[in-house]
């Protein structure tokens, strides 16, 4: 068998299962959002997302400052940022967990289905 026999029908499939999950976490993201637009619900997660944002900027800036108070106030500010924005990442992903969960679902589900049709194309199944 030649690698041109080999890698054309597995990049066929590797196309189909990619475009099947593009399909599920699209079907899984409006199932979710029930017509309403992602954009909306991006904006309502990231202003949800800004109390943890703020709690762990103030706690890396007196984490930082109130151990060595050498250090100046710029450092322990760089910190609280640098915090901060993981933060506000965290909080992100958290609010955001069930559509991501959705959207997943979705993938997941409209891969098995491909990569069981393709199982029963190589092993076809004779009732008789």
């Amino acid at each position: 068998m030649s690698v041109a026999n080999w890698l054309t029908p597995n990049v066929v499939y590797g196309r189909k299962l990619f475009r099947s999950a593009l399909q599920g976490a699209r079907s899984g993201e409006e199932g979710f959002l029930h017509g309403k637009s992602l954009h909306l619900f991006v904006d309502e997660s990231a202003w949800h997302a800004l109390k943890p944002a703020v709690l762990a900027a103030c706690i890396g800036v007196l984490g930082v400052y109130s151990r060595n108070r050498n250090r100046s106030l710029g450092r322990a500010l760089e910190y609280g940022v640098v915090v901060g924005a993981i933060g506000f990442g965290v909080g992100l992903a958290w609010q955001s967990r069930r559509l991501t969960a959705s959207a997943a679902s979705g993938a997941w589900q409209k891969l098995a289905r491909v990569r069981d049709e393709h199982w029963l194309e190589r092993n076809p199944i004779d009732y008789a």
